[in-house]
């Protein structure tokens, strides 16, 4: 049986950048690993995602519910593990996640404003993906946590640099509550914090990824 690694965080927090960087170390080190990414954008699985990040079922999230957004997310999850990395880590593969079902937790929950029913969401979600759907749970989860103005900002950079469109969670209004669902669902399901800002500004790359790597090496 393999390790799985999450890394996840609002939008421009550099999961895909600290996915690759503890991916190279790791490798170096001589262990055996995997980058995956969630959605998958290369497969067919994600055509539900595709759609609804787009906007085709509405341009507002909340339009959508978290139980309904949750399960295009998840499908696309299933498929990837059953296609592209079941084999390895049913071999020992360190998987690394570049988001996972904690995104669920993330962007869905924030449709979700009463405590108790966070919790039955929680609850619900790992249900779902882990013993219904029969998807590994993360052995780690980090929480790449950076504020809501310097998620945006770092956004609009990416956007303007690369020309990739904005989808509808990447505004001040989604991002401000899905920073509040990553906090409640950071402390209740025990996800590893890294704090990726200090006064106003991010931290540099390489010491962000010497703390994802002294926690991913205690595991």
């Amino acid at each position: 049986m393999g390790t799985l690694i999450t890394i996840d965080g609002l939008d421009g927090s550099g999961k895909k950048t600290q996915s690759e960087i503890l991916y190279d170390r790791l490798t170096k080190a001589g262990i055996k690993a995997k980058i995956v990414s969630f959605p998958d954008y290369e497969s067919n699985s994600s055509a539900l995602v595709k759609m609804y990040l787009g906007g085709e079922f509405s341009h507002d999230p909340n339009a959508v519910n978290a139980y309904t957004a949750s399960s295009f997310f998840a499908v696309d999850r299933v498929a990837s593990f059953i296609s592209n990395w079941k084999e390895d880590y049913d071999n020992g593969c360190v998987i690394i996640a570049n988001r996972y079902t904690t995104a669920n937790a993330i962007h869905q929950l924030s449709k979700i404003d009463d405590s108790e029913e966070r919790k039955k969401f929680l609850d619900w979600l790992y249900d779902f993906e882990f013993k219904k759907l029969e998807i590994p749970s993360p052995d780690l989860t980090l929480f790449l946590e950076v504020p809501v103005e310097i998620s945006l900002a770092l956004i609009k950079a990416r956007s303007e640099e690369t020309g990739r469109e904005i989808d509808i969670h990447e505004n001040a209004e989604h991002l401000t509550k899905a920073y509040s669902a990553a906090l409640f669902s950071a402390e209740r399901l025990g996800w590893t914090t890294v704090h990726c800002s200090e006064n106003g500004k991010m931290r540099t790359r390489e010491a962000i990824a010497d703390e994802i790597y002294n926690a991913v090496i205690k595991i």
